[in-house]
């Protein structure tokens, strides 16, 4: 069963569907769904909420505009930023309840200014090299589980 709980960023996410599968993901975990910035959908897409089915109910979202917005809300918690230009394996650190785990639009991933703002706690996802990016709600996924798995 799971106990902790953690907390999913999608910065200017794109895809709908995307979206709509971390917000199940969310409601299955019970994390709490970020959504800042300007996004690729409107919230009431049917593509989004087919989805998350009928998941709905089940997931805390708040939107934010801005990330200095939700960091302000949350000043004491750790925020990771998942990209594919660190060497930083996310496997090598160990996230407790609370921490926030910041994902970046689909096509082009989360801005470099952030990233350099955040360069300690900028993390990834090992893949073979050569190949693009995992898919979003993967990379969600698989974040997410091994938070979990660290305080089961």
């Amino acid at each position: 069963m799971i106990k902790s709980k953690f907390n999913v960023v999608l910065y200017e996410p794109e895809i709908p569907q995307n979206t709509g599968n971390i917000a199940r993901l969310c409601a299955c975990t019970g994390s709490r769904l970020f959504l800042v910035g300007k996004l690729g959908f409107s919230l009431s897409d049917k593509y989004m909420k087919r989805a998350g089915l009928d998941y709905w109910n089940s997931v805390e979202i708040k939107k934010y505009d801005n990330l200095d917005e939700l960091k302000a809300e949350f000043p004491n918690s750790n925020f990771y930023y998942l990209t594919t230009k660190s060497k930083k394996l996310y496997t090598d650190y160990k996230f407790k309840e609370g921490d926030f785990f910041v994902f970046g639009p689909e096509t082009r991933g989360i801005p470099e200014k952030i990233l350099k703002e955040n360069d300690k706690t900028a993390i990834t996802i090992p893949m073979l090299e050569g190949q693009r990016s995992l898919n979003l709600s993967n990379s969600v996924a698989i974040v997410v589980y091994e938070a979990i798995r660290q305080n089961a």
